[in-house]
């Protein structure tokens, strides 16, 4: 099954919810640049897939996949995690759901850690995202990036703004 038609497994959200998230996260173009398709929502866990193009490759010689790539769609599954998590943390204070995008529009990256592991050679990259820690102003995540393989190419830890 090909990621466009792949239908985003959602837990943890009511229609209104998921329509937000989803409406959040196709709005960022370099998402759609790097071809970024979210396959998982849930308050444990965010997933992205992406699939390999030419424009995606950083060594012509040998089609790997560029560290740049990489580090964005790291970059891009931690600040889904730590958007769905600042997002509970909201509806668990009672913040009237009119109000929540306006805190979510602060939600930024403060720092990043990229470990490459391997070269990035596959035809399809799978990245997933756990929460670490989410505070009152900041959240820390978690993130992996493997092939179809199930190959583990790099991880990341990313702190993000949040409220």
């Amino acid at each position: 099954m090909s990621i466009e038609t792949t239908p985003v497994e959602a837990h943890g959200f009511n229609p209104s919810e998921y329509n937000i998230a989803m409406n959040f996260l196709e709005q960022i173009p370099f998402n759609k640049v790097l071809g970024l398709k979210p396959s998982k929502l849930s308050q444990d866990y965010c997933e992205f897939k992406m699939s390999m193009k030419d424009d995606l490759i950083g060594n012509f010689l040998q089609g790997i996949l560029h560290g740049g790539a990489i580090s964005t769609a790291l970059d891009v599954t931690g600040g889904a995690m730590a958007m769905v998590a600042a997002w509970q943390r909201l509806k668990e204070h009672k913040v009237p759901q009119s109000e929540r995008p306006k805190t979510l529009a602060k939600l930024g990256t403060i720092d990043m850690r990229v470990d490459f592991l391997q070269p990035g050679k596959g035809k399809e990259f799978i990245i997933g995202a756990t929460l670490l820690r989410i505070g009152n102003k900041v959240a820390v995540t978690r993130m992996e990036l493997k092939n179809e393989q199930d190959e583990l190419i790099a991880v990341g830890t990313g702190t993000y703004l949040c409220g």
